[in-house]
Parts: C-alpha cells; sequence; structure tokens
C-alpha cells in the first residue's frame, strides 16, 4: 500500500519540482527586463502611430512590461532615440537607417548609430498622393508651383519626397512640413494643394479625407517608377486598386521596408520574446493594421543594413532560417570571436613571457 503510493507520488513530486524549476528558471530569465519601455513611432494619422499603439499594447498584455509609445518625427527620430537610449525601441523605414547607420544624417553628420540593432520585419511603405478632385491636379508633374504636404521633418517620407520631386523634374513646389492629420485637413482648408504621404497601406489620414470629401489619389508613371529605383535603394511597388473607394486602378510607386529596432543593450530573452509575440501570431498583427500582413519571419533578408540582435537571431534560428553573416552583430560573428580570441592568446603568451623574464634564478646575486 505505501509503496503504490509512494509510486503515485514520485512523478507529482518530480513534476511539481520541475514546475518550481522552471518558474524559477523563468524568473532568472526575466530578472534583467526593463519594468518599462518606449517604442517611438511618427506623427498622428500615420501607420506607424497605428502600429505602435498596437504593438505596446501587446508587449503590455502579453510580456508583462509596460510598454508606452510615443509620437515622434519618425525613422530618423526612431534611430536616434534608440541610439541613445532615449528609448528602447522603435520603428524605421531602411532607407534613413542606413544614412543614419553610415553616419551620413544631417543633424548628425560622421555619427554612426551602431547601438541600434534590427528586430522584426514589418511591411513595406509606398509612396502616394492625394489631391481633392477638383484641385486640377492628376500626376507628379502637375506638382510644379503647386503647395505640397510632405509630412512632418525627420520622417521618410519628408526626406524623400522632396528629393523624388526633383528628380522627376517638378520644379518650384512650395513644400509643408506637419503631420498627416494636420496635412490631410489643409487640403480641405485650401491651405495645400496636394498632399504626398508615405506609410503602410492604407493610410489612415488618406481614409479620413476619402470618407469627406471627392478627392483623386495617384502614383507614379512607369518611365517615372524606372527612374527612381535608378536612383534610389527603393523597390518597385504596386499600390491594389482596392486600397481605397477613391481608387480603381493599381497605381505604380515604390517602396521601403519597415523593421523594427531594439537597443543593443535590451535582454536578449526579452528580444527573443517579443520576436515570439509578433511572428507567432500573424492575425493578431493584421488585427491591429492590414500593412502588417507583411510581418513574416522569411522577410528578414529585406534587411541588408542593420546587424540583428541576438535575441531575433536567436528567434530566425528556430525557424529554420539564416541570419547572414553580415547581419550578425560583432560578438556572434564567428570571425570576431576568432579574432578575439587570438587576441587574448597573444596577450597570454605575452603575460607568461613577461613573468619568465623577471622571475629570479637560483644563481642570481
Amino acid at each position: 500500500m505505501s509503496t503504490g503510493r509512494f509510486s503515485t507520488l514520485c512523478p507529482l513530486v518530480a513534476a511539481s519540482a520541475l514546475l518550481v524549476g522552471s518558474a524559477a528558471a523563468l524568473a532568472d530569465d526575466r530578472s534583467d527586463w526593463p519594468e518599462e519601455v518606449l517604442l517611438g513611432t511618427a506623427s498622428l494619422g500615420g501607420t506607424y502611430q497605428v502600429v505602435g499603439d498596437g504593438l505596446v499594447t501587446h508587449i503590455s498584455d502579453k510580456l508583462d512590461v509596460l510598454a508606452l509609445s510615443q509620437a515622434t518625427g519618425g525613422p530618423y527620430h526612431n534611430m536616434t532615440l534608440v541610439h541613445t537610449a532615449e528609448a528602447e525601441l522603435g520603428l524605421v523605414t531602411l532607407g534613413p537607417a542606413r544614412e543614419l547607420w553610415d553616419g551620413e544624417g544631417v543633424a548628425a553628420p560622421g555619427e554612426e548609430m551602431r547601438n541600434v540593432r534590427a528586430l522584426f520585419p514589418m511591411y513595406q511603405t509606398p509612396f502616394h498622393v492625394v489631391t481633392l478632385a477638383d484641385s486640377g491636379i492628376e500626376r507628379i508633374e502637375d506638382l510644379s508651383g503647386r503647395r505640397v504636404g510632405v509630412g512632418p521633418m525627420g520622417g521618410t517620407c519628408a526626406a524623400y519626397w522632396p528629393q523624388f520631386l526633383d528628380t522627376l523634374g517638378v520644379e518650384d513646389a512650395h513644400l509643408q512640413y506637419a503631420g498627416a492629420n494636420h496635412l490631410a485637413d489643409y487640403l480641405p482648408s485650401r491651405l495645400s494643394d496636394a498632399f504626398a504621404f508615405c506609410a503602410g497601406l492604407p493610410i489612415s489620414a488618406f481614409q479620413r479625407l476619402e470618407r469627406n470629401h471627392d478627392v483623386r489619389m495617384f502614383g507614379l508613371t512607369e518611365t517615372e517608377q524606372a527612374t527612381l529605383m535608378e536612383t534610389f535603394p527603393v523597390a518597385p511597388f504596386e499600390i491594389p486598386a482596392d486600397t481605397y473607394a477613391a481608387m480603381d486602378v493599381p497605381h505604380a510607386s515604390v517602396a521601403f521596408w519597415n523593421f523594427a529596432i531594439g537597443h543593443k543593450d535590451l535582454p536578449e530573452s526579452l528580444v527573443y520574446e517579443l520576436m515570439k509575440l509578433v511572428l507567432d501570431d500573424p492575425e493578431a498583427m493584421e488585427a491591429i493594421h492590414p500593412a502588417m500582413a507583411e510581418a513574416r519571419a522569411e522577410h528578414l533578408d529585406k534587411n541588408d543594413v542593420l546587424w540583428f540582435h541576438p535575441g531575433a537571431v536567436r528567434y530566425y534560428e528556430e525557424q529554420g532560417l539564416d541570419v547572414p553573416s553580415a547581419m550578425l552583430p560583432p560578438e556572434m560573428r564567428p570571425e570576431e570571436k576568432q579574432a578575439e580570441e587570438e587576441q587574448a592568446e597573444e596577450e597570454e603568451d605575452t603575460t607568461d613571457l613577461t613573468d619568465d623574464e623577471t622571475m629570479p634564478t637560483d644563481n642570481a646575486d
């Protein structure tokens, strides 16, 4: 009787011990987690703001870490905030990210923002234009001499639309810089003639405009698309015809990929859990915003700019995906480790030699 009871209890005791051990391990694993994290987004009315607000809600609910979103100027601002550790997380397009990574930022020339690490892919950002239907503006060339909103200073749109317009021969456009919602309001108020923006589709500010006004939307001609692809590190993109009610045919465009970023010193286990939270539940991400349907682990190859965080590398490798060696952080590269080991050996040999040279001998006076 006692033997039988003992046999029954042993697995229960063992299971309890395993549970206690697992809980302790989990507690230890989270011991270096911050109590809260800040995520940089962009202006109100843009896709970053919608996605960022959704992400911080999931982080707070699922990871038990207080997550807050902050409206910012966009990718340039977010790269700076994460690099300087003023924010733990941010959202960027890879065009601006490359400039700041290489130290080519206008605000901080020569400063390579290498404290930033890539996390997960999000979606592509195409460039698009909306005007009022009675504006007389139907294509890019019609923007010459017009007042054109291009997003907030420090954002991808404000950085690239002026360059795009210049490259495409648009002359004397009067550029306006403000958040997406403000620029959308400028059109019906006749304070602006066109709003040229870039964000994940659909853009909420564009949707709000077409719900209340007769609008016209357009992208690029095939020739304009080819010209921009030859000049800038952008990919071709087609905006589907059903993106907005005001569209009846697809629009050609160009796009940058967007990635989430984090500071290099974020705990590996936290980043790993964040990767799982986002990439293991595509339905939940798409519910935040339709553009997040592109948030898939296999799109890691779209990043050829930023080193990935070790926690992100761990997740990708568990999914059977290879992270290119050039995108590994220095501490994870085989050649870097070998160089460190060789340097350590050289230092040890030098120390041993010094000790031998200074060691007293038996016949020393």
